[in-house]
């Protein structure tokens, strides 16, 4: 993603501290506090512009969801997004999605959504890929028992990675998908990545994993 550097983002974030908690971290085990009503937590690691996650909220208000996105100049658009929609169950959080655990407890959140990551294809940085095993076990503590994830590329190496990764791990996969858009999958809601690919005429993989007990 070629980023157009924004001085004026992060002033524009701290003006909205009902939507962008300053210190993220001092949240760990109290992110129910900051929604309107007690519900399961999802959360998406690597937001984008925020397409995605916000739509998302405003389909299904019966869940709570935070946006997690290092870049400030990006997450931006999510802030945009959610002061036009002002959508209760939404929260965004301008952080590194590479130690979770400073963010959540063990078990309080009840699924993870990565989409579109970056593919990192050279071997020497495989563990930088956000379905590593070092990213799994991350997901695994801050996850209730039996967690989902609920992953999405256009990257079909990324993905034969990711169900090689999973399964080594010990994960087992409630469904699979290896042409998402000509599958008859209903309710999918797609990214800006996704939008952008699947026009071109990629092919668009998904899978829903989930942690054993």
């Amino acid at each position: 993603m070629r980023l157009r550097h924004k001085p004026w983002a992060k002033d524009k974030l701290a003006e909205y501290p009902q939507y962008v908690p300053e210190k993220p971290e001092d949240l760990i085990g109290k992110w129910q506090t900051r929604f309107a009503k007690e519900q399961p937590i999802h959360l998406e690691v690597g937001s984008g512009k925020g397409k995605f996650i916000v739509e998302m909220a405003a389909a299904h208000p019966e869940i709570n969801y935070i946006s997690m996105e290092l870049q400030t100049s990006v997450i931006i658009s999510v802030l945009e997004l959610q002061i036009e929609a002002q959508l209760p169950n939404l929260q965004i959080v301008n952080a590194d999605g590479r130690d979770l655990s400073q963010y959540f407890s063990p078990g309080e959140l009840d699924r993870v959504y990565l989409n579109f990551s970056d593919p990192w294809p050279k071997k020497r940085h495989e563990k930088r890929r956000l379905t590593s095993s070092d990213f799994l076990k991350q997901y695994q503590i801050i996850l209730k028992p039996k967690g989902e994830i609920h992953f999405k590329t256009d990257n079909q190496g990324l993905f034969e990675f990711s169900l090689a990764s999973m399964s080594e791990y010990g994960m087992f996969f409630k469904q699979v998908w290896l042409d998402l858009h000509r599958s008859g999958y209903e309710g999918n809601i797609m990214t800006e990545y996704e939008e952008k690919f699947s026009s071109r005429g990629s092919r668009i993989y998904r899978l829903e994993a989930a942690f054993r007990d």
